[in-house]
């Protein structure tokens, strides 16, 4: 099989190497960034894509953010993540663009070599594999619209109850309006506000759906 492996520490990158090296698959890129990721997936198309969540540049979020930008422009990759740290919102957000071939565990949690080769085969071979914790997490935040937003989208509705305009928005993020717009869209979407009403009243309906969610 082969695979592109991503993580930021050269030590457990290479370790995970070793050991799939020794299962007999060809680690045909390992990989320390977030872009180099991206890059290294789409040009190599391997069976199998493993990657850390926190990588540069940013050393937040960035190889889930990346694992979804792949998916975007190759909805048959098969992508595991290894990561110390579920991030609901992009794991949410990985899956929503098929669980087909998509793996979330957490490192700390994998104990036996042998579990995780047949992990990484499952996912490799149009499996779902997750961790228990990240099921668990995702249900509850299922309870909450507000929980489904990614990130950035937060950061926008955040700027939203602050009174700030898109532009104003845009100008804070480094961000064009276009970006805030479609940020802004998105939140609409996933708080199920009803593309019938003013743009206006949607954004005073997220901006409450927010604050219910900050005095829960």
């Amino acid at each position: 099989m082969r695979i592109v492996i991503a993580d930021d520490s050269t030590l457990l990158r290479e370790g995970v190497q070793l050991i799939l090296t020794d299962a007999g698959h060809d680690v045909v890129a390992g990989v320390g960034d977030a872009p180099s990721l991206v890059e290294a997936a789409l040009r190599e198309r391997p069976d199998l894509v493993i990657t850390d969540v926190r990588m540069p540049p940013h050393g937040k979020d960035d190889g889930l953010r990346a694992a979804v930008q792949i998916r975007q422009s190759w909805p048959q990759a098969r992508i595991m993540v290894l990561s110390q740290y579920v991030v609901q919102a992009y794991a949410d957000q990985l899956l929503a663009s098929g669980a087909e071939g998509v793996g979330y565990l957490l490192k700390d949690r994998i104990g036996d070599i042998d579990e995780f080769l047949a992990a990484v085969e499952q996912v490799a071979s149009g499996g779902t594999v997750l961790d228990p914790q990240v099921v668990s997490q995702l249900m509850t935040r299922a309870t909450d619209p507000v929980q489904s937003l990614t990130p950035r989208e937060r950061e926008v509705l955040e700027l939203m109850a602050q009174g700030l305009s898109n532009g104003s928005i845009a100008a804070r993020l480094f961000v064009t309006g276009g970006a805030v717009e479609k940020h802004t869209q998105r939140i609409f979407a996933k708080l199920n506000l009803s593309p019938d009403d003013s743009a206006g009243h949607r954004r005073v309906l997220a901006v409450l759906a927010y604050l219910r969610g900050a005095q829960s």
